[in-house]
């Protein structure tokens, strides 16, 4: 049995490799070699990747992808996407070239602010409390001052600070609801070191205010962290053209495919176990764009989902409706990007990423991100109001299955021309290879 080590993170990069390979590999050699080829022949870039993260044993690797032809706002985008799921990148680029000529996506940032608060325990009267904090706002703003000094050359900082009486929820809970404007970055170090520094004024404030008893004057702050919710950091992205002008489904006239696109979201804006499926869909584009873009793909996740949740019940992130003839399609969703800091000036992806997307501000990239959202979306309702799903999909995941098998080239070329007219099943392609191997062993 293998034991625990001690000082793991403390080994060289190869001591790491050998200790994870001899004790929970079968074939340790063979490890070696696997993460040897996944290491960058280049030695001072396998460092900075190295760098990025805590006990690095190699790089783990995945597609990245453009989706071409998205108008948005009447300018040309190729959107670069990270993610291993077939057929997402060929959705969104149908998508784009389906809007294309349709007036393409209109895009708004309905908002910026960012929210972190300060979250605390006071066992006192609450009218001590607002009177403390009247007297002490300008203070907890003035001692962060020189954390702000250069976001606000930049035109962000300090919004606002609230306190906020959550003991109904908990007892003696309060807290400071802060709200900022980090312009260009994410900006959760600075609103991390902000309210920190909320928090140490607090304190020190509370032990000389002279209406506080002296077990109120003992305030004790829990913690200080920023929220991944951002429901006043917004954006929508929205689609819409004349019913009769959605005339690419030769099994459905245009009134039919845009009545059924309709109520295929209401349905999703009333049944959760829709919704939550809905919503992956759509974040399948979010994400890929995010994780390209080297932002926290994880805290949009949390963020969306919580405001899919905004109003009691989970439901859709994109609404369709159909008035005076004109069929629109538009989503709306907190996002806080960023187009400085974190990864965006060292990995060499996230800054072609950028390059390719013409340099966006953090604004521009939320709206390129929603319009990624918006029409995978799209394109999964779509075809689950004409074909299904699975037909396309499967067919873009056919090679994965081919090279599951250990396909050649020739056979590959033979069963992907083979289901361009048949249905692609994981059984149907298993079946149609061992037949075609069969015949060629004749």
């Amino acid at each position: 049995m293998t034991k625990p080590i001690k000082g793991f993170s403390k080994l060289t990069k190869e001591e790491k490799i050998d200790w994870i390979a001899n004790h929970f590999t079968h074939n340790p050699e063979a490890t070696k070699r696997v993460l040897a080829h996944y290491a960058h022949t280049d030695p001072d870039l396998q460092k900075l990747h190295d760098e990025f993260i805590e006990n690095t044993i190699a790089n783990y690797y995945l597609p990245l992808g453009i989706a071409p032809n998205f108008l948005i706002n009447g300018k040309l985008f190729a959107i670069p996407m990270a993610i291993e799921e077939s057929s997402v990148v060929a959705a969104a680029s149908k998508t784009a070239k389906f809007w294309l000529d349709r007036g393409g996506f209109k895009t708004e940032v309905l908002g910026t602010e960012k929210i972190g608060q300060v979250h605390f325990i006071y066992p006192g009267d609450s009218y001590k409390l607002m009177a403390f904090f009247e007297s002490v706002k300008p203070k907890l703003i003035a001692d962060a001052a020189p954390l702000t000094k250069n976001m606000e050359k930049r035109g962000g900082g300090i919004i606002d600070i609230q306190l906020k009486d959550k003991t109904r929820s908990l007892e003696n809970y309060y807290q400071l609801h802060c709200s900022f404007e980090t312009k260009d970055a994410m900006g959760a170090n600075f609103i991390n070191s902000c309210l920190e520094q909320f928090a140490e004024t607090l304190k020190r404030e509370a032990k000389n205010f002279p209406l506080f008893s002296k077990d109120e004057k003992n305030i004790e702050v829990i913690m200080s962290i920023l929220s991944n919710y951002v429901p006043g950091c917004l954006v929508r992205a929205e689609v819409s053209c004349a019913v009769g002008e959605l005339n690419e489904q030769p099994a459905q006239s245009p009134s039919e495919f845009a009545e059924k696109m309709v109520r295929a979201v209401a349905v999703a804006n009333v049944e959760p176990f829709r919704a939550v499926t809905h919503n992956k869909g759509i974040m399948n584009g979010v994400d890929a764009v995010v994780l390209a873009t080297g932002n926290d793909f994880r805290a949009v996740e949390a963020g969306v989902h919580a405001y899919a949740a905004k109003n009691g019940s989970y439901g859709s992130l994109t609404h369709a409706k159909i008035e005076n003839d004109v069929f629109t399609f538009w989503i709306e969703l907190p996002l806080a990007l960023g187009t400085v800091g974190g990864l965006t000036s060292l990995h060499p992806l996230v800054k072609l990423a950028l390059e390719i997307l013409q340099k966006p501000t953090a604004e521009e990239l939320m709206q390129i991100v929603a319009v990624a959202g918006l029409a995978q979306n799209f394109a999964a309702i779509r075809s689950l109001v004409t074909t299904g799903i699975q037909q396309g999909h499967m067919k873009m995941h056919l090679l994965n299955i081919l090279n599951q098998l250990g396909a050649t080239e020739k056979e590959k070329e033979i069963l992907t021309n083979y289901f361009k007219k048949h249905t692609a099943s994981h059984s149907a392609v298993v079946e149609e290879f061992e037949k075609l191997r069969s015949d060629n062993a004749k």
